[in-house]
């Protein structure tokens, strides 16, 4: 396998770097003896070169931190973990499933259930309701989150996985009722609860119903920890921002980061033109923010579940 990834790599940027090295040489060739014949040839060449590497360009995804390229056919073996710096990528909701629960054990709750358009928003383009549609098409799913129960390591527990993809993971009516649900059904099954965030926030389109959804879920999971004592986990992915950091993203009784995720109420740029004045870089870093105090642990994926294992052992949740 790593033959194979090597081979294309070299493939297909040998062949880019062999093209700016005979552009480089036939440049001075060009100057000397100025024969327009060499420079159809030569751009020829690069033209032919450059399809080359489209044509195999679907196969590799590029980091975002260090540029490097990860060879897709691994890439969800890896976790969408960069190979070159380590540097954790955006994961969606089912892969984090198939990530985090035991095969087989997953069984799904609430699926129909989506948004309506309460408040007939209108200002933009599209409207909400088509919004809704193009995303449900675009990713397969009904809505920002999928809840459910599962197994994890044999251990019974109560998951709910926010995904990014969908309108950016925001927290509308449907995302608040379906965590909300999801909560009040561990508190009555006594499970032990696990909520991984990824949002930019309540979802303006529902207006102030979606900002109803972050007192909704603080007071179910008030009555779920206060009441029943049980426990519940926020894993905080990248991003998490907004509501959902206001609200039930920092109300974990364990409260875990991943490395690199960018967490914050309000995002840079909202800051910048509010305040007019430059955010420190790296401040709203998952490293940063652990140094300060603001969660527990920075795990990274492929150490994720039996971390979740270890602390639910401990907390007196057992394997079937």
């Amino acid at each position: 396998d790593k033959y194979n990834e090597s081979y294309f790599y070299g493939y297909i940027f040998g062949k880019g770097r062999n093209c700016s090295e005979s552009d480089n040489s036939s440049t001075s060739i060009i100057t000397s003896t100025n024969d327009t014949n060499d420079i159809d040839s030569i751009i020829g060449e690069s033209s032919n070169n450059l399809d080359e590497s489209q044509k195999y360009k679907h196969l590799w995804l590029e980091c975002e931190n260090c540029y490097g390229l990860n060879y897709k056919k691994f890439f969800k073996t890896k976790m969408n973990i960069c190979e070159y710096c380590g540097y954790h990528l955006k994961m969606g909701s089912s892969d984090r499933i198939e990530l985090s629960i035991d095969s087989g054990t997953w069984n799904p709750m609430d699926e129909d259930m989506v948004s309506l358009d309460p408040i007939e928003f209108h200002s933009e383009e599209e409207p909400y309701k088509d919004r809704i549609d193009s995303y449900q098409r675009k990713t397969g799913l009904t809505e920002a989150v999928q809840t459910g129960t599962g197994q994890l390591n044999g251990i019974p527990v109560a998951i709910g996985i926010m995904d990014f993809q969908f309108m950016g993971g925001s927290m509308g009516s449907a995302v608040g009722e379906k965590i909300t649900r999801l909560v009040e059904y561990a508190t009555n099954q006594l499970l032990p609860l696990i909520l991984v965030c990824a949002s930019g926030g309540a979802r303006m389109q529902e207006g102030s119903l979606s900002l109803m959804q972050m007192a909704k879920i603080s007071s179910a999971l008030y009555d779920y920890q206060t009441n029943k004592k049980l426990f519940y986990v926020s894993i905080l992915t990248s991003p998490t921002t907004g509501g959902v950091t206001a609200s039930f993203g920092m109300l974990g009784d364990i409260i875990i980061a991943e490395p690199n995720a960018y967490i914050a109420f309000a995002g840079k740029r909202v800051i910048e033109q509010t305040l007019n004045k430059a955010v420190p870089e790296g401040s709203q870093a998952a490293e940063y923010l652990f140094h300060k105090g603001l969660f527990d642990s920075i795990v990274p994926r492929n150490l994720l579940k039996g971390v979740l294992s270890e602390l639910f052992q401990f907390h007196n949740f057992f394997s079937l």
